[in-house]
């Protein structure tokens, strides 16, 4: 024991490091971000020079803010989401409770081989989409928030679905024979005991997806993200969103205001995920609390 003593020490001690070493890079990333976004954080930022009214309404648009980057973030999530949240929860509970072990194998190593894609792939996989409708059946169509969805959907779904399936393949072999000894069905087990008892991991896997969703710049710099300022009128239009936006600002900043621009947008997307955790984590409190009852 005496001779593995000091082994565990230096294992301690490189794990603490680390730790700090890591805590420190970021904890030093932010405090970068905030004393460069923090001064431009304002109603400018967001409107610009246009009216807080009218640019909320769609009514004019935003050149000068970052109001329509925003607007199009929260629609590009929610509509990926609603895409890959069912079919990934869907997916994981076929995987845990019905597939045989041929096929559950067969989805498992799917899920991971598209979660191994690259989103710049998964972007051009976008455009050839719509390359190849214009050819074929459909020679009106063309990038928008839609395609840029669907596509931000396919490259997050393995997340949930894997998520999913690990938190019930974790759960006591005595909590599965619950549903079954009282005479619950299948579906009832599954639904009023399973599922409230992997909530945990489930929404973990399914706001990690959200998050990816909100990020990723390669898949919506193919497939309709555009500069223009405007909301989307409908789901084949090109949207804005803050990832492309950050990116544009940094690449192409005419100006200190134009970067300082880039600055707020990267906090402002930072706050985006923030929320996102912080709400998934008042929903799983929630969820437990109803479940212990």
């Amino acid at each position: 024991m005496a001779a593995h003593s000091p082994c565990r020490a230096l294992t301690a001690i490189w794990s603490a490091l680390s730790a700090a070493l890591t805590l420190t890079a970021v904890g030093g990333l932010i405090v970068f971000l905030l004393v460069y976004a923090l001064p431009v954080l304002n109603q400018r930022l967001f409107f610009g020079g246009t009216p807080v009214t009218a640019a909320i309404l769609g009514w004019e648009p935003v050149w000068d803010g970052i109001f329509a980057a925003c607007a199009g973030t929260v629609a590009l999530v929610v509509l990926s989401s609603c895409m890959a949240i069912p079919l990934g929860v869907a997916g994981g509970v076929a995987i845990s409770q019905y597939l045989g072990s041929f096929w559950a194998r067969a989805l498992r190593f799917s899920a991971n081989t598209l979660a191994g894609v690259p989103s710049i792939v998964m972007g051009l996989f976008g455009f050839s989409l719509i390359i190849f409708l214009r050819r074929t059946v459909a020679p009106e169509a063309n990038t928008g928030l839609l395609l840029a969805a669907l596509c931000i959907a396919l490259l997050v779904l393995p997340f949930t679905i894997n998520a999913t399936a690990l938190s019930l393949a974790s759960l006591p072999e005595e909590l599965r024979l619950l549903g079954p000894s009282l005479g619950m069905t299948s579906w009832q087990s599954l639904r009023r005991i399973l599922l409230p008892a992997a909530s945990r991991g489930i929404l973990g896997g399914v706001f990690l997806s959200m998050g990816r969703a909100a990020e990723d710049t390669a898949v919506i710099l193919l497939t309709g993200a555009v500069a223009y300022g405007g909301l989307p009128g409908s789901l084949q239009d090109k949207f804005e969103a803050l990832p492309f936006t950050i990116y544009y600002l940094a690449a192409q900043h005419q100006s200190v205001h134009d970067l300082n621009r880039g600055f707020g947008a990267a906090l402002t997307l930072l706050a985006l995920a923030v929320v996102l955790f912080l709400a998934a984590r008042a929903l799983q409190i929630r969820m437990e609390r109803q479940w212990k009852r």
